[in-house]
């Protein structure tokens, strides 16, 4: 007695198969990301008008953060010394607009440069080291270069910060104004440029580079490659990053403070990050609007307790979205796409 083998008709698969909704392509998936990110933008410049100095304030911070996934997302460097990137951008920005230039785009390129060759310097001793090892040289190096600032007080102004930074108007033309009109949008443009170029890098053959590093650094050294070469460059070019977001905020703000080379402002980007979702790039963005937003609406609202409903909801973002929000928002589109008939 032989089984019974039905067989589907010769089409039945190919239909099935054409029945999956096609994936959008990643540049197409970028582009949205861009979009997304200037139209958001634009449109709390529309709704929040009373809160332009705070907004300003996250969009910078995005920046910052973005320069933390770019070696702990797509190298797997972990680190807690990124605010001496930052830092360092910040101070070299401020000092040149108070006793060489004023023009604000010429002011990031300061703080890109001081930040990347800072990152240059340190990363080519610190990444000699992994693990514990490599988090704590990055934490000394944070906390050498805010005693440092601090006893510089004649040239960084020391625990009373550098004040006086004054810029240019952007492109000559628009002045940063009492409102913070004008430093918003310098720094929504900056973010959207900052997301952009760091979207080549990481899919350029350096950026898969790095991503081969993180997975098997050996397979990477067997294939010709230099896996250490290849996480310092990354290391430098976060610390570009870094460095402008520093200049950014010391050019919307008109201040730099000692906060910006401390321990708790690294450790607070980890956790934005964290909170977002590492490796993707725009889990930085998420992440970032999602802290700031929730920390200034709960402290405002509940000023002596705030920090326990802050602690709560991280809890909740880690155990039922371990990759993050932007993880989540993936997973959840993912089974909506196998879902669709």
């Amino acid at each position: 007695m032989t089984a019974a083998v039905t067989k589907a008709p010769a089409g039945a698969t190919a239909a099935a198969i054409t029945a999956i909704p096609p994936r959008p392509s990643r540049a197409f998936r970028d582009a949205v990301a861009v979009a997304l990110i200037a139209g958001g933008g634009l449109a709390a410049y529309w709704i929040f008008p009373e809160d332009l100095g705070l907004l300003t304030r996250i969009l910078a911070t995005c920046l910052y953060v973005l320069s933390l996934d770019l070696v702990l997302g797509f190298c797997g460097i972990a680190t807690l010394g990124q605010a001496a990137l930052f830092g360092t951008g910040a101070y070299a920005a401020g000092i040149a607009a108070v006793h060489l230039v004023a023009d604000p785009i010429l002011l990031l390129v300061v703080g890109g440069v001081a930040g990347g060759l800072m990152a240059l310097a340190t990363g080519a001793l610190v990444l000699r080291a992994h693990g514990l090892t490599l988090l704590m040289l990055t934490i000394a190096v944070t906390q050498l270069l805010q005693e440092l600032a601090n006893k510089l007080r004649w040239l960084t102004g020391g625990s009373d910060g550098l004040s006086g930074v004054e810029p240019d108007p952007v492109l000559g033309l628009f002045r940063f104004d009492m409102y913070g009109r004008t430093s918003y949008l310098f720094a929504l443009a900056v973010l959207v440029v900052g997301v952009v170029v760091a979207q080549r890098i990481v899919r350029s053959p350096f950026g898969l580079a790095c991503r081969g590093v993180k997975e098997d650094p050996l397979r990477v050294a067997a294939l010709g490659g230099s896996p250490r070469g290849h996480l310092v460059g990354m290391y430098t070019v976060s610390g570009v990053f870094a460095g402008v977001a520093g200049a950014l905020t010391a050019v919307t703000s008109g201040i730099v403070g000692l906060d910006s080379l401390s321990f708790t402002w690294s450790a607070e980007a980890l956790v934005m990050l964290v909170l977002g979702g590492a490796g993707h790039l725009y889990g930085a963005v998420v992440g970032t609007v999602a802290f700031m937003g929730v920390h200034h609406v709960l402290a405002s609202t509940n000023p002596f307790h705030w920090m326990l409903f802050i602690g709560l909801f991280l809890m909740a973002i880690v155990l039922f979205a371990p990759g993050g929000i932007t993880g989540g928002v993936a997973r959840i589109a993912g089974l909506v796409r196998r879902r669709a008939p």
